[in-house]
Protein backbone atom coordinates (compact mmCIF):
# COMPACT_ATOMS: atom_id res chain seq x y z
CA UNK A 1 0.00 0.00 0.00
CA UNK A 2 1.27 3.63 -0.43
CA UNK A 3 2.04 6.08 2.29
CA UNK A 4 -0.65 7.25 3.98
CA UNK A 5 -1.40 10.64 6.05
CA UNK A 6 -3.29 8.33 8.26
CA UNK A 7 -2.60 7.55 11.58
CA UNK A 8 -1.25 3.67 12.05
CA UNK A 9 -1.78 0.36 13.01
CA UNK A 10 0.95 -1.82 15.41
CA UNK A 11 4.06 -3.08 13.66
CA UNK A 12 3.87 -6.77 12.52
CA UNK A 13 6.53 -9.18 12.72
CA UNK A 14 8.84 -9.85 9.24
CA UNK A 15 11.88 -11.61 9.07
CA UNK A 16 13.71 -8.00 7.93
CA UNK A 17 12.52 -6.89 11.67
CA UNK A 18 9.25 -4.98 13.16
CA UNK A 19 9.96 -0.69 12.27
CA UNK A 20 7.40 1.72 12.71
CA UNK A 21 8.71 4.63 10.17
CA UNK A 22 7.22 8.75 9.30
CA UNK A 23 8.14 10.18 6.27
CA UNK A 24 7.77 14.30 6.37
CA UNK A 25 7.30 15.06 2.26
CA UNK A 26 5.84 15.69 -0.55
CA UNK A 27 7.61 13.83 -3.29
CA UNK A 28 4.65 11.76 -4.34
CA UNK A 29 6.84 9.22 -6.71
CA UNK A 30 9.02 8.85 -3.71
CA UNK A 31 6.01 8.56 -1.57
CA UNK A 32 4.59 6.20 -3.56
CA UNK A 33 7.76 4.05 -4.25
CA UNK A 34 8.39 4.12 -0.50
CA UNK A 35 5.22 3.03 0.78
CA UNK A 36 5.94 -0.01 -1.51
CA UNK A 37 9.40 -0.77 -0.48
CA UNK A 38 8.09 -0.31 3.86
CA UNK A 39 4.78 -2.73 3.21
CA UNK A 40 7.27 -5.78 1.77
CA UNK A 41 9.58 -5.50 4.49
CA UNK A 42 6.63 -5.44 6.89
CA UNK A 43 7.46 -2.14 7.90
CA UNK A 44 4.22 0.40 9.58
CA UNK A 45 4.67 3.71 8.26
CA UNK A 46 2.59 7.17 7.63
CA UNK A 47 3.30 10.85 6.17
CA UNK A 48 3.07 13.43 7.66
CA UNK A 49 2.36 16.83 6.42
CA UNK A 50 5.34 18.96 8.51
CA UNK A 51 6.78 19.27 11.50
CA UNK A 52 5.11 17.31 14.15
CA UNK A 53 5.24 18.35 17.71
CA UNK A 54 7.71 16.12 19.82
CA UNK A 55 5.31 15.11 21.52
CA UNK A 56 3.15 13.55 18.48
CA UNK A 57 6.69 12.13 17.41
CA UNK A 58 7.14 10.29 21.00
CA UNK A 59 3.47 9.10 21.13
CA UNK A 60 3.52 7.84 17.56
CA UNK A 61 6.56 5.60 18.97
CA UNK A 62 8.29 5.50 15.80
CA UNK A 63 11.77 3.60 15.58
CA UNK A 64 12.86 6.03 12.28
CA UNK A 65 11.93 9.26 10.86
CA UNK A 66 12.66 10.94 6.84
CA UNK A 67 12.71 14.21 6.74
CA UNK A 68 12.80 16.64 3.60
CA UNK A 69 14.41 19.83 6.04
CA UNK A 70 13.56 21.97 2.82
CA UNK A 71 9.61 21.95 3.87
CA UNK A 72 9.96 23.21 7.08
CA UNK A 73 11.47 26.94 6.18
CA UNK A 74 15.18 27.89 6.09
CA UNK A 75 15.84 27.97 9.87
CA UNK A 76 13.18 25.94 11.20
CA UNK A 77 14.39 22.30 10.02
CA UNK A 78 17.37 22.87 11.20
CA UNK A 79 15.90 23.62 14.91
CA UNK A 80 13.24 20.79 14.19
CA UNK A 81 16.21 18.51 13.86
CA UNK A 82 17.73 19.46 16.99
CA UNK A 83 14.78 18.83 18.93
CA UNK A 84 13.64 15.85 17.72
CA UNK A 85 17.50 14.16 18.14
CA UNK A 86 17.47 15.71 21.75
CA UNK A 87 13.96 14.42 22.48
CA UNK A 88 14.16 10.92 21.25
CA UNK A 89 17.85 10.04 20.84
CA UNK A 90 17.09 6.29 19.98
CA UNK A 91 14.93 7.40 16.67
CA UNK A 92 16.51 7.05 13.33
CA UNK A 93 16.83 10.63 11.97
CA UNK A 94 17.32 10.80 8.38
CA UNK A 95 17.58 13.70 6.12
CA UNK A 96 16.73 13.34 2.37
CA UNK A 97 16.78 16.15 0.49
CA UNK A 98 17.86 17.47 -2.94
CA UNK A 99 21.02 18.56 -4.04
CA UNK A 100 22.69 19.21 -0.55
CA UNK A 101 25.86 21.08 -0.49
CA UNK A 102 28.36 19.79 2.49
CA UNK A 103 27.91 22.98 4.28
CA UNK A 104 23.82 21.82 4.81
CA UNK A 105 25.21 18.09 5.48
CA UNK A 106 28.03 18.93 8.18
CA UNK A 107 25.17 21.29 9.83
CA UNK A 108 22.37 18.54 9.85
CA UNK A 109 24.63 16.09 11.25
CA UNK A 110 25.90 18.32 13.74
CA UNK A 111 22.48 19.41 14.31
CA UNK A 112 21.42 15.73 14.94
CA UNK A 113 20.74 14.04 11.82
CA UNK A 114 21.99 10.54 12.07
CA UNK A 115 22.35 10.49 8.26
CA UNK A 116 21.93 12.49 5.05
CA UNK A 117 20.81 10.80 1.54
CA UNK A 118 20.62 13.19 -1.43
CA UNK A 119 17.61 13.07 -4.19
CA UNK A 120 16.81 11.28 -6.00
CA UNK A 121 17.63 8.11 -4.49
CA UNK A 122 16.99 4.70 -4.33
CA UNK A 123 14.56 3.27 -1.83
CA UNK A 124 16.62 0.63 -1.08
CA UNK A 125 19.41 2.78 0.04
CA UNK A 126 16.97 4.25 2.58
CA UNK A 127 15.63 1.44 4.04
CA UNK A 128 19.40 0.22 4.21
CA UNK A 129 20.45 3.54 5.84
CA UNK A 130 17.80 3.10 8.69
CA UNK A 131 18.07 -0.26 9.15
CA UNK A 132 22.19 -0.15 9.54
CA UNK A 133 21.14 3.43 12.31
CA UNK A 134 18.58 1.05 13.82
CA UNK A 135 21.18 -1.57 14.56
CA UNK A 136 23.68 0.38 15.78
CA UNK A 137 21.40 1.51 18.31
CA UNK A 138 20.30 -1.70 19.36
CA UNK A 139 24.19 -3.28 19.87
CA UNK A 140 24.87 -0.46 22.16
CA UNK A 141 21.68 -0.62 24.13
CA UNK A 142 22.36 -3.16 26.62
CA UNK A 143 20.05 -6.17 26.99
CA UNK A 144 17.80 -6.14 29.65
CA UNK A 145 15.85 -9.26 30.58
CA UNK A 146 13.40 -8.05 32.74
CA UNK A 147 11.67 -11.73 32.63
CA UNK A 148 7.60 -12.15 32.13
CA UNK A 149 5.45 -10.38 34.44
CA UNK A 150 3.20 -12.25 36.80
CA UNK A 151 0.10 -10.78 38.07
CA UNK A 152 -2.89 -13.20 39.53
CA UNK A 153 -2.86 -15.76 37.02
CA UNK A 154 -1.75 -13.73 34.43
CA UNK A 155 2.04 -14.03 32.97
CA UNK A 156 2.61 -11.39 30.39
CA UNK A 157 5.66 -12.21 28.17
CA UNK A 158 6.80 -9.11 26.36
CA UNK A 159 9.81 -10.68 24.54
CA UNK A 160 7.39 -12.96 23.05
CA UNK A 161 3.93 -10.50 22.80
CA UNK A 162 2.03 -12.98 24.75
CA UNK A 163 -0.10 -13.49 27.90
CA UNK A 164 -0.80 -16.79 29.42
CA UNK A 165 -3.02 -18.35 32.09
CA UNK A 166 -1.23 -21.92 33.58
CA UNK A 167 0.80 -22.06 30.36
CA UNK A 168 -1.81 -21.67 27.76
CA UNK A 169 -1.35 -19.14 25.39
CA UNK A 170 -4.45 -16.81 25.02
CA UNK A 171 -5.15 -16.09 21.63
CA UNK A 172 -4.92 -12.07 21.63
CA UNK A 173 -4.62 -9.82 18.53
CA UNK A 174 -1.10 -7.52 18.41
CA UNK A 175 -3.49 -4.72 19.36
CA UNK A 176 -4.93 -6.52 22.33
CA UNK A 177 -2.18 -7.43 23.78
CA UNK A 178 -0.39 -3.86 23.17
CA UNK A 179 -3.39 -2.80 25.08
CA UNK A 180 -3.08 -5.44 28.16
CA UNK A 181 0.97 -4.49 28.11
CA UNK A 182 0.09 -0.29 28.48
CA UNK A 183 -2.80 -1.34 31.11
CA UNK A 184 -0.47 -3.94 33.34
CA UNK A 185 2.70 -1.07 33.12
CA UNK A 186 0.50 1.27 35.25
CA UNK A 187 -1.07 -1.94 37.34
CA UNK A 188 -2.93 -0.02 40.33
CA UNK A 189 -2.92 3.48 38.44
CA UNK A 190 -6.11 5.20 36.32
CA UNK A 191 -5.50 5.12 32.93
CA UNK A 192 -7.97 7.73 31.16
CA UNK A 193 -9.35 6.56 27.78
CA UNK A 194 -7.36 9.45 26.02
CA UNK A 195 -4.19 8.08 27.59
CA UNK A 196 -4.77 4.53 26.59
CA UNK A 197 -5.36 5.57 23.05
CA UNK A 198 -2.22 7.77 22.45
CA UNK A 199 -0.40 5.02 24.22
CA UNK A 200 -1.72 1.76 22.07
CA UNK A 201 -2.92 3.56 18.87
CA UNK A 202 -0.01 6.07 19.01
CA UNK A 203 -2.02 9.32 18.01
CA UNK A 204 -4.88 11.54 19.80
CA UNK A 205 -8.24 9.81 19.79
CA UNK A 206 -11.08 10.80 17.56
CA UNK A 207 -14.33 12.60 19.19
CA UNK A 208 -16.86 9.73 19.84
CA UNK A 209 -13.82 6.91 19.23
CA UNK A 210 -15.31 4.12 20.96
CA UNK A 211 -12.33 1.75 20.17
CA UNK A 212 -10.43 1.39 23.76
CA UNK A 213 -14.16 0.34 25.26
CA UNK A 214 -14.65 -2.07 22.61
CA UNK A 215 -11.13 -3.69 22.77
CA UNK A 216 -11.23 -3.40 26.76
CA UNK A 217 -14.17 -5.60 26.10
CA UNK A 218 -12.50 -8.06 23.71
CA UNK A 219 -9.55 -8.36 25.89
CA UNK A 220 -11.57 -9.22 29.32
CA UNK A 221 -13.72 -11.59 27.27
CA UNK A 222 -10.39 -13.85 26.38
CA UNK A 223 -9.10 -13.08 29.75
CA UNK A 224 -12.13 -14.45 31.44
CA UNK A 225 -12.43 -17.69 29.87
CA UNK A 226 -8.60 -18.50 30.86
CA UNK A 227 -9.10 -16.80 34.40
CA UNK A 228 -12.87 -16.84 35.20
CA UNK A 229 -12.13 -16.28 38.69
CA UNK A 230 -9.95 -13.28 38.98
CA UNK A 231 -10.94 -9.61 37.43
CA UNK A 232 -8.38 -7.90 35.97
CA UNK A 233 -9.77 -4.88 34.41
CA UNK A 234 -11.59 -2.43 36.01
CA UNK A 235 -13.80 0.43 34.71
CA UNK A 236 -14.11 4.32 36.12
CA UNK A 237 -17.15 5.04 34.72
CA UNK A 238 -16.62 8.54 32.61
CA UNK A 239 -12.93 8.50 32.95
CA UNK A 240 -10.99 5.40 32.03
CA UNK A 241 -9.73 1.88 33.20
CA UNK A 242 -7.76 0.35 36.07
CA UNK A 243 -5.51 -2.76 35.97
CA UNK A 244 -5.38 -5.16 39.34
CA UNK A 245 -5.96 -8.40 39.82
CA UNK A 246 -8.59 -9.32 42.38
CA UNK A 247 -9.79 -12.48 43.09
CA UNK A 248 -13.23 -13.47 43.27
CA UNK A 249 -12.35 -13.17 47.25
CA UNK A 250 -11.49 -10.29 47.60
CA UNK A 251 -13.13 -7.08 47.65
CA UNK A 252 -13.04 -4.59 44.51
CA UNK A 253 -12.28 -1.30 44.67
CA UNK A 254 -15.06 1.63 44.22
CA UNK A 255 -15.04 2.85 40.92
CA UNK A 256 -16.05 6.14 39.96
CA UNK A 257 -19.59 6.74 39.71
CA UNK A 258 -20.64 7.77 35.78
CA UNK A 259 -20.66 11.62 35.17
CA UNK A 260 -23.58 12.46 33.30
CA UNK A 261 -22.19 10.14 30.66
CA UNK A 262 -25.84 8.81 29.08
CA UNK A 263 -25.77 4.67 28.34
CA UNK A 264 -25.92 4.03 24.53
CA UNK A 265 -29.93 3.36 23.68
CA UNK A 266 -30.41 -0.78 22.57
CA UNK A 267 -30.91 0.07 19.17
CA UNK A 268 -28.03 2.69 18.78
CA UNK A 269 -25.29 2.01 16.49
CA UNK A 270 -21.69 3.13 17.71
CA UNK A 271 -19.43 4.07 15.16
CA UNK A 272 -15.57 2.44 15.81
CA UNK A 273 -12.84 4.99 13.97
CA UNK A 274 -9.81 1.83 13.30
CA UNK A 275 -7.35 4.04 11.56
CA UNK A 276 -4.62 2.20 9.89
CA UNK A 277 -1.22 3.44 9.71
CA UNK A 278 -0.96 2.61 6.19
CA UNK A 279 -4.32 3.37 4.99
CA UNK A 280 -4.58 5.59 1.43
CA UNK A 281 -5.38 9.19 2.77
CA UNK A 282 -8.61 10.60 1.57
CA UNK A 283 -8.00 12.95 -1.87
Amino acid sequence: MPLSSSPGLLPMTTQRGTLRVAVIDRDAALLKVLGKRFDAAGWEHRVLPGGAPVEDLVAMKLNALVVDITLLGPEEGWSFIGRVSEALPELALVVCTSSPTVAQRVRGLRAGADDWIGKPCHPEEVIARIEAIVRRRRRARPEIDSGPVVIGELEIRQDQFQAFVAGEALDLTRREFELLNTLADAAGKVLEREEIYRRVWGYEMAHGDRSVDVFVRKLRSKIQKHSPEWNYIHTHFGIGYRFEAVGEDQPVAATTAPAAVPAPAADETIEIVEAEWSEPAAV
